[in-house]
């Protein structure tokens, strides 16, 4: 009987979702609510036709081995997909999914709650009323820095960075973008944003929010070289990839006053954390919970298991990141 792995339980109705559409397949799902144990993902893939993974688990040779030769397609519960090894996958002519779009909104909504922490203090405020710090009102009691009309620049123009610019429009700011390529005239101009090199987002913005995906040339793509030329003033939001940002850099940053703060989801070795990126009290970190509403995660695992489904049953390839690549390897 052909087997789906499951390497955890699925929110929402997308483990039936398999089970009715898949008939005889045998779904198998690990049990746990926590990242499956290496040895357990070997162990459970074997004999897998399909896989429908976390982004906490690496999909790589070793894996693909202990799946064997049957194994036909991985679909990540993610839009990342930096926790496969894509290249290996479509060498062994494997095609693998991803879960874009449904978690845009959200994760834009997150951008915008750490970049509110950070300027307002929100965090210094509600532990310093908790610890019964508060006496009376003061005019210099708790002072941040307002967002309307700042500059804000993303770094990275994806669907997420976009919505974080709709959003922007609202406090009336002026915003910059940095990207792979440039978006059309009008484009620009339908978003109220103005195209710049990276020095120039660096050095102009007051918030930087960085939205480009993880890749060999992403990766510490903001280091002490670009906090250097940042504004004593801004602050850095990452809610994209941990690895995009040089985590000892902006620890340091933090600590010397390079800049003034930071609000950050996502870490280079999760759930690791660099000591003194914990220890920054300029610092809101948050424990990568970018999707991390009901409504959103149910819908990641309702599209992760209509990919694994769609290519299964029809073999029909939305969604799906190494198309290209498999078509072109034959």
């Amino acid at each position: 009987m052909p087997r789906v792995f499951v390497t955890r339980e699925l929110l929402g109705r997308a483990h039936r979702m398999l089970g009715y559409a898949l008939g005889p397949w045998d779904v198998v799902a690990y049990g746990e609510d926590q990242v499956i144990p290496r040895e357990e993902l070997l162990k459970g893939v074997a004999g897998a036709e399909a896989i429908l993974c976390m982004l906490t688990e690496r999909m790589n040779a070793e894996a693909f081995d202990a799946a064997g030769p049957q194994l036909r397609c991985v679909s990540n519960f993610a839009v990342g997909y930096d926790n496969i090894d894509v290249a290996e996958a479509s060498r062994r002519g494997i095609a693998v999914f991803n879960t874009p779009d449904v978690l845009t909104e959200t994760t834009a909504d997150l951008a915008w709650t750490l970049i509110l922490g950070v300027q307002r203090r929100v965090l210094d405020a509600e532990q310093f009323l908790r610890a019964g710090k508060w006496t009376s009102w003061s005019p210099r009691l708790l002072l941040g820095r307002d967002v309307h009309g700042k500059t804000l620049g993303v770094f990275g123009l994806g669907r997420i960075g976009r919505a974080t610019v709709r959003r922007a429009q609202g406090f009336n700011m002026r915003v910059l973008y940095h990207n792979r390529t440039r978006l059309p005239e009008a484009e620009e101009q339908q978003l109220g944003l103005a195209y710049v090199d990276k020095a120039a987002l660096l050095a102009e913005s007051d918030i930087i929010s960085i939205h480009c995906p993880m890749s060999p040339e992403t990766r510490h793509a903001i280091g002490a070289s670009e906090f250097a030329q940042m504004k004593k003033s801004a602050i850095l939001i990452n809610t994209a990839r941990g690895p995009i940002i040089d985590e000892a850099a902006l620890a340091e940053a933090l600590h010397a006053g390079t800049i003034a703060g930071a609000g950050i989801d996502v870490f280079e070795k999760e759930p690791t954390i660099h000591p003194r990126l914990l220890d920054a009290p300029n610092a809101l970190l948050l424990p990568h919970v970018g999707s991390a509403t009901e409504e959103t995660r149910a819908a990641m695992a309702e599209l992760a298991a209509e990919n694994l489904i769609s290519f299964l049953n029809q073999g029909d390839m939305k969604n799906c990141v190494n198309r290209a690549d498999l078509a072109r390897i034959g």
